[in-house]
């Protein structure tokens, strides 16, 4: 089996990953690295961790034991990513970065799966996308195939951990809990991400981005709005949508009164979609959950895309979050 270690092992996204790779019936979890926990053991920090035998690792210890053939998912910050990446690819292994490091580089793999599959597979290091861009790529790039909006408005909101884990992440609840709180107004770092892929994807127009934090643990919901100078065929739209995820087994594209639910996609890879017109002005709503699609569970699902295995390997089960 394919040994997969994670550096920066202690933060949110990458307890989530160590809990599905534990789960993943193809690969075998090698050293979890962690500067601020190094000698700890996991389950003393994460809860969904209690059943697993692993002990964080010290500093080094991933670039020590690293073998031709491994994966390496890094979790820590951008600075750490950019420090070992390159060492880890030429030891002969491959990489999948959590961190915004690589996002903007040519030639690495951007893990948009439903969108790069074919780039992705052959990768050496693969950037994985940010949480709110995730959900609104998945909610737009459909929409390429429709014509060119005037503009583009997302309206986003995460839960806490999208924050990240540090030691002021109590106080942070504290805030939240009763509060929803818009930040990054004058340009949040994940919106040159949304509009490099946007372009990329042949929607280069004006984008108004205003994320949100609310008192929830995991989850994110995001409300695009493509406004086109003309109306709009919503039967066009609604096919270009499913034609876009009919091969796509974690994007749920809704029917009816149905609406995305940030509850029903919690402790899983998925996204729920719900498409609706109203003239020239198309709204697109996304849930993910933010440690599942929009990091963790993209991570494994780009694992699997790289190593040939289904796509839902080690995906398909929901774990209950509370």
């Amino acid at each position: 089996m394919t040994r997969v270690h994670v550096t920066g092992a202690a933060g949110y996204a990458a307890a989530e990953a160590i809990r599905l790779l534990h789960a993943h019936p193809l690969v075998e979890v090698g050293v979890l690295e962690s500067r601020s926990h190094a000698g700890e053991e996991a389950a003393d920090h994460f809860p969904l961790l209690r059943n697993t035998p692993y002990r964080f690792d010290s500093p080094g210890s991933v670039a020590a034991a690293v073998h031709w053939g491994d994966v390496v998912i890094t979790a820590g910050d951008a600075q750490e990513s950019r420090a070992s990446v390159p060492g880890l690819l030429a030891q002969g292994a491959r990489a999948i970065d959590l961190s915004a490091a690589f996002r903007d580089d040519d030639g690495v793999a951007y893990g948009l799966c439903e969108w790069q599959r074919d780039a992705i597979a052959p990768a050496q290091l693969v950037a994985n996308p940010g949480c709110y861009p995730t959900a609104t790529l998945l909610a737009l790039l459909p929409l390429a195939s429709i014509g060119r909006p005037r503009h583009i408005v997302v309206d986003a909101k995460s839960g806490i951990t999208g924050a990240g884990r540090t030691p002021q992440t109590g106080s942070l609840f504290a805030e939240v809990n009763g509060e929803i709180r818009a930040y990054g107004l004058s340009g949040h770092r994940h919106q040159p991400e949304i509009e490099r892929y946007l372009r990329a994807g042949g929607i280069g127009v004006p984008l108004t981005f205003t994320p949100h934090v609310v008192p929830v643990s995991r989850g994110m919901l995001a409300d695009a709005y493509a406004i086109f100078d003309d109306p709009v065929d919503g039967g066009a739209v609604e096919a270009a949508f499913r034609r876009a995820y009919a091969s796509s087994p974690f994007v749920r594209v809704l029917e009816g009164a149905r609406v995305p639910s940030v509850a029903a996609v919690a402790g899983t890879n998925d996204a729920e979609i719900r498409v609706d017109v109203a003239g020239p002005v198309v709204r697109v709503i996304c849930a993910i959950d933010n440690l599942g699609k929009g990091a963790a569970g993209q991570a494994v699902q780009n694992l699997n895309l790289m190593l040939g295995f289904p796509e839902e390997s080690g995906l398909s089960d929901r774990v209950a979050v509370v």
